[in-house]
């Protein structure tokens, strides 16, 4: 292989990730044109056409998908090889981006970063706060941080904070006039804050469980929101019951202003963990921040 043919390559990598000439000749620093011959050099010397171009779009052609399935690979392999070198230097450095929603974010990430990063000044982390199933390699993140249960078989996954529970609550004033539930059927009969899920834009069903037996319930109501403590805050306010993260909850249930019902409907499941790609190859600063994550019970 030509020196020149990996240049080819990784220009015609970079404009199928981008999707655009112009927005991929600004991330490599060169001109839309010179990009543009650059493909069509690849082109001519393999005998096949890469990518479909039109006036508004540039999408792989079917040899070029093939063609990406071996380099995106291939290339993160050697990225991940040159960040290891970094562990030659007395100091962890390099930038790391995490995808994570926002309940993981506030409590468990940002935790361990506030005590992390002032140690480590040449670590340098970029949180994204998303609560849609982002796909880390497309998108280039290192990691992302998701419940254990949702993760895929092919990723590597490091537990990060201990057992979760969704627990359904009501304000003292609601069951003032309202009875308390005793079973899932009974949440038919009241007023629920349903949670808008940001990944399908559908309602949240409620799950609920009980000596084995599992439960979906679709709840109705006159309020729903796609933010937990937006949820809260309603529930609070005595708009009708909310299925929420226990932490989330606890302060106001100790305090009386949330009332927990069907309580032996709601077991714990599996926490939030850390995780990414098999084949990735660890740099001491990811090392670094995955054991500061790593929950130990």
């Amino acid at each position: 292989m030509q020196r020149d043919d990996l240049v080819d390559l990784n220009a015609f990598l970079i404009v199928s990730e981008e999707r655009s000439f112009t927005r991929a000749a600004a991330r490599l620093g060169t001109s839309q044109s010179a990009l543009s011959h650059t493909v069509r050099r690849l082109e001519t010397r393999l005998g096949v056409r890469l990518l479909t171009r039109t006036t508004r779009s540039v999408a792989p052609t079917e040899a070029g998908e093939r063609l990406l399935g071996t380099l995106r690979p291939a290339f993160e392999h050697i990225g991940a090889q040159l960040l290891s070198l970094g562990e030659l230097r007395e100091k962890p450095a390099g930038t790391i981006r995490i995808t994570a929603a926002e309940h993981a974010a506030t409590t468990l990430l940002w935790p361990a970063l506030k005590r992390l990063l002032p140690d480590y000044p040449d670590i340098h982390v970029e949180l994204s706060v998303d609560s849609s199933l982002t796909d880390i390699v497309a998108a280039r993140f290192d990691a992302g941080v998701r419940l254990g249960e949702a993760i895929a078989k092919d990723m590597i996954a490091v537990p990060i904070g201990p057992e979760l529970r969704l627990v359904v609550v009501g304000a003292p004033a609601y069951f003032a006039d309202h009875p308390i539930p005793n079973t899932p059927q009974d949440l038919a009969d009241h007023s629920c804050i349903n949670l808008r899920m940001l990944t399908s834009g559908g309602l949240y069903a409620w799950e609920l469980s009980k000596d084995g037996r599992d439960v979906r319930v679709r709840v109705e109501g006159q309020f729903a929101c796609n933010n937990m403590p937006m949820i809260v805050q309603a529930a609070l306010d005595g708009f009708g019951l909310a299925f929420v993260m226990e932490d989330r909850a606890q302060e106001h249930i100790e305090a009386g202003r949330l009332i927990p019902v069907l309580e032996d409907w709601c077991p714990s499941f599996p926490g939030y963990h850390l995780y990414y790609p098999s084949r990735r190859q660890p740099s001491a600063a990811f090392s670094l921040l995955v054991d500061a994550l790593r929950y130990r019970g």
